[in-house]
């Protein structure tokens, strides 16, 4: 399953990892990604279910749905 929100598209990203002799070790940083049921603002109530990054939750970009 794809670690991608649905609201801003963040995804995993490649990072270096470096070490106190310089040297630099690639790997990926992966979103925190949850994934629950939702609305938008934009979306007049309708209830959609997908992934979510929890800085579009925290930010209010989404309302969660219990």
């Amino acid at each position: 399953m794809a670690k991608i929100c649905t609201i801003c598209c963040k995804g995993p990203s490649v990072v270096n990892s470096v070490s106190n002799a310089n040297n630099r070790v690639k790997h990926w940083v992966y979103p925190n990604v949850q994934t629950m049921r939702f609305t938008t603002p934009t979306s007049g109530g309708k209830v959609t279910r997908g992934k979510v990054c929890t800085k579009c939750l925290k930010g209010g970009k989404i309302q969660k749905v219990l």
